[in-house]
């Protein structure tokens, strides 16, 4: 039993998650020794040295395609995918591809921390999530990698006791971490990070500026995102509701989200991103965060994937 929560920790799952993805082994394991079995026989009309040669050769080609067939069945399709891609990374010696930039930036760096950590065998790639608020954008960026084995939100940081994105960690077993402004200045929390055996770092909806020792210990691995289009309405103070009704009162027509690059300054690192919306005649602030909102809920976990496996 000690062996499976070992494995549990290092999957990063849930229990239920943990013992679907047992079952899957299990059956995937017997489907491809089946499988094996019945085509051996239309080769061989008896067990003799050729038969049993062959046997393991077929079995290990069949059995990933068992236990991604049973994983479709199972929901673990996106554990398994990943579980897979890394056996190939190690059986041919290979990372997985560098982090590609948008079309939307002219920025030529790769996040080298986290190519780092796809490219060397343990897995997953450990993220935390920095939060301030009710956690919106924190919740769809764990659902949507919950299941996908490669990369795991393994730390919510929080620096607002009793805030709502608490509770969604509290709901998904992820542990937390409460900071202070003081200490985050001063540390940044890094020796924390470190020992969570954290990769990367997404700000969702985080209010205090990043200390110059958190940017430099994360090079290049630390992201936000920004309810406007940078380098327009950024910088200190300008977040949530007070940069929809800059944007209105100024009369622009469109307004949009930012993914950016953390560095030691507000909303200046380099654009990773951008989508846009228009802002229609009478718009009020909170229709345009409503707006603003969706497009956050859908970009921001697929620029993540993307940034971090190409």
């Amino acid at each position: 039993m000690k062996q499976f929560n070992k494995l549990q920790q290092k999957w990063g799952v849930g229990a239920v998650q943990f013992w679907l993805i047992m079952l899957t082994f299990a059956l995937g394991g017997s489907l491809s020794g089946y499988l094996n079995k019945q085509l051996l026989n239309l080769v061989f009309l008896e067990k003799n040295v050729a038969y049993w040669v062959f046997y393991p050769i077929v079995l290990t080609i069949l059995w990933p395609f068992s236990v991604i067939f049973v994983s479709l069945v199972t929901g673990q399709f996106r554990f398994f995918k990943g579980y897979l891609s890394r056996m190939l990374a190690r059986l041919f010696g290979k990372g997985v591809a560098k982090p590609a930039t948008s079309s939307t930036t002219n920025n030529t760096h790769y996040n080298n921390v986290a190519h780092n950590a796809v490219s060397r065998a343990a897995m997953p790639i450990h993220v935390a999530i920095f939060a301030s608020g009710a956690g919106s954008n924190a919740k769809k960026i764990i659902e949507y990698f919950e299941n996908q084995g490669v990369i795991k939100v393994s730390l919510i940081v929080c620096n607002v006791p009793g805030a709502g994105v608490l509770a969604i960690a509290a709901e998904k077993g992820i542990p937390t971490l409460i900071i202070n402004k003081t200490e985050f200045s001063a540390t940044g929390y890094v020796s924390s990070l470190k020992n969570a055996d954290i990769h990367f770092i997404v700000l969702a909806g985080f209010l205090w500026k990043v200390p110059e020792v958190l940017v430099n210990a994360y090079s290049k691995a630390i992201i936000n995102i920004h309810p406007a289009l940078l380098p327009n309405y950024g910088g200190k103070g300008m977040y949530g509701n007070r940069v929809h009704a800059a944007i209105i009162e100024a009369g622009e027509i469109e307004s949009g989200i930012t993914i950016h690059w953390v560095d030691a300054q507000y909303d200046e690192g380099d654009i990773i991103f951008q989508a846009r919306c228009a802002v229609e005649p009478g718009e009020t602030p909170e229709t345009l965060a409503n707006k603003i909102h969706a497009l956050e809920h859908a970009h921001f976990a697929p620029t993540i994937e993307k940034l971090l496996l190409g």
